[in-house]
């Protein structure tokens, strides 16, 4: 199919997922790659308290405030 015929079923709204080989699709800088950091007894204790106040889990408090201190510091 020609980029202008796949633009003009994009524009008119029709399903275009069809067309679309996301096989080897990634989100770029979204790769993710595991690291392992020891906390003190704690900070594991405070981090599970907020955890389960928020209702997710540890992991994800501490992404989202790690997250949250960089994107402070490029400001």
């Amino acid at each position: 199919m020609k980029a202008k015929q796949f633009d003009k079923k994009f524009d008119s709204g029709e399903d275009i997922t069809k067309y679309l080989d996301v096989s080897k699709a990634h989100r770029p800088e979204q790769e993710q790659r595991r690291v392992n950091v020891d906390f003190p007894i704690w900070m594991i204790q405070s981090l599970d308290k907020e955890a389960k106040r928020l209702g997710v889990p540890r992991q994800s408090v501490i992404k989202v405030w790690v997250a949250e201190r960089l994107e402070k510091k490029k400001a």
